[in-house]
């Protein structure tokens, strides 16, 4: 099966790079975590914020494969326990589903995103540079499928 992360954002410092691509390398062969970077929108004086987060909207909506299950990560989305995920990915696993995650830009997810998504999901309460929920969000899908191998690296 496959997980995707859509994020807008592009030239991530090397940590952010080097975090993420950890957890994905530690996923089993079976299950491919893969992360599609999508290029911001200009910002600045005679741009408005909300002409850029729709137009970036524009391009994860674009970037969804037919078929997949779009989740948006917002703030004010569903706070999911990493048990939660892991029955989540379980049912992805079983179903062969694949699951598409979606991260916005710095002003967030456009309203047509967030209205096209099977579920809105928050991370946490706290507002995170979106550099670091890639790197999060993977471990977290990591540390999902270890819980449904009985791996040792989460303990209870």
């Amino acid at each position: 099966m496959r997980i995707s992360i859509l994020s807008v954002g592009h030239k991530m410092p090397a940590w952010i790079q080097d975090g993420f691509q950890e957890y994905a390398r530690r996923m089993p062969p079976k299950i491919r975590l893969e992360l599609v970077e999508l290029k911001p929108e200009e910002r600045g004086p005679g741009r408005a914020a909300a002409k850029a987060m729709d137009d970036e909207g524009v391009r994860i909506l674009a970037a969804v494969p037919d078929g997949a299950s779009l989740l948006a990560l917002d703030e004010r989305g569903k706070a999911i326990s990493t048990q939660g995920l892991s029955v989540m990915l379980a049912e992805w696993m079983r179903d062969g589903s694949h699951p598409v995650f979606a991260i916005g830009g710095a002003d967030g997810l456009s309203p047509q995103v967030k209205e096209r998504a099977q579920k809105l999901v928050s991370l946490s309460a706290l507002t995170l540079p979106h550099g670091l929920v890639r790197v999060v969000l993977a471990e977290q899908i990591y540390r999902a499928w270890t819980i449904l191998a009985r791996h040792p690296y989460h303990r209870e």
